[in-house]
């Protein structure tokens, strides 16, 4: 489906079959001499179709087009070694664009999920379930780094690159300051949360997407095109509600932990989820596995704050109160 923006912007729903999220907002930008596309979807036929089909309806031409991809996400990366050309330039951030070239190395995810309490069983299912890079047969793109305050300039548009990093590390969103638009990606969402998780103790991705947000509320936005769902108007309204989200968040996982010391898959197991399940044990392993992600995200950032402290017992992390 093709939705008009602007005379020149226009939105192509990209779908994610089997997920609750259903599609991906793609964005194109139209000019006389090149286009932009603004992240791509899964490396599927289906998410191929769609795409074709849409520049088709655009009358956009890939061979003229170039591509931004906000973060490494496949929903969002995936699709982008089948549909860039020779002639296209694909902007991406650099530490993911490392982690890329790099090869993603699940063991490590595995080990650290095991260290904080995710059951071998189900995190075997994770492991040999799809990704969302399987199909991918090509690895060898070269990217064009961006990243804060360089520019991207397509038509009458000006693109300001804004590293937004939290829900994931590199994720990058870009800003037109005279028509005041923000292509979100999935930095800000109108009407579900961001996804903030953790599985390496490398940073603290909440601390971060905290800064992140604070940083654009900064700016003068009327128009926000988020990667999923609808497009919103009401951005430092929005900002304000996902601040108080994760506030809320903190705080029920410290209710959690003062009735004891948990690790992070039965912090998660205990914490409060919008789904339609009456008991943990009915959640898929996936919605397991995103939860446990979230919980770690949330007892890194109370850690650090001073709020719990942590521990190895039996080769397992466990938080409690500080």
């Amino acid at each position: 489906m093709v939705s008009e923006i602007s005379a020149d912007i226009y939105k192509i729903e990209i779908p994610i079959l089997n997920a609750s999220l259903e599609s991906l907002n793609s964005y194109v930008i139209k000019s006389v001499e090149r286009n932009l596309i603004i992240d791509t979807g899964l490396n599927q036929e289906e998410c191929m179709n769609a795409m074709q089909a849409g520049l088709r309806e655009l009358g956009v031409d890939i061979r003229k087009t170039d591509i931004f991809i906000t973060h490494i996400h496949p929903d969002h990366l995936a699709l982008v070694w089948n549909l860039a050309t020779d002639a296209t330039t694909v902007y991406f951030n650099q530490p993911e664009a490392d982690w890329v070239k790099a090869g993603i190395h699940w063991d490590d995810f595995a080990d650290f999920a095991r260290l904080n309490g995710f059951p071998e069983d189900e995190l075997q299912l994770i492991l040999r379930g799809p990704r969302g890079f399987e199909s991918t047969s090509k690895w060898n793109l070269d990217f064009h780094i961006v990243k804060e305050d360089d520019t991207i300039s397509i038509g009458n548009h000006v693109f300001r690159c804004v590293e937004t990093p939290g829900h994931s590390k590199g994720h990058i969103c870009l800003y037109e300051s005279d028509k005041k638009i923000f292509v979100a990606g999935d930095h800000i969402l109108g009407n579900i949360t961001p996804g903030i998780q953790l599985w390496s103790d490398e940073w603290d991705p909440l601390k971060e997407y905290l800064a992140s947000l604070n940083k654009v509320y900064g700016l003068d936005i009327e128009l926000v095109l988020p990667g999923h769902r609808d497009i919103f108007r009401n951005c430092k309204e929005r900002i304000q509600e996902l601040k108080h989200h994760h506030q809320r968040r903190n705080e029920e996982i410290v209710s959690i932990l003062g009735k004891g010391r948990k690790n992070a898959f039965q912090v998660g197991s205990q914490m409060s989820w919008d789904v339609t399940y009456d008991t943990w044990d009915e959640f898929s392993v996936l919605q397991k596995w995103l939860a446990t992600g979230e919980a770690i995200a949330h007892l890194k950032y109370l850690e650090g704050k001073g709020k719990i402290r942590r521990e190895i017992q039996e080769q397992r992390i466990v938080y409690s109160l500080d």
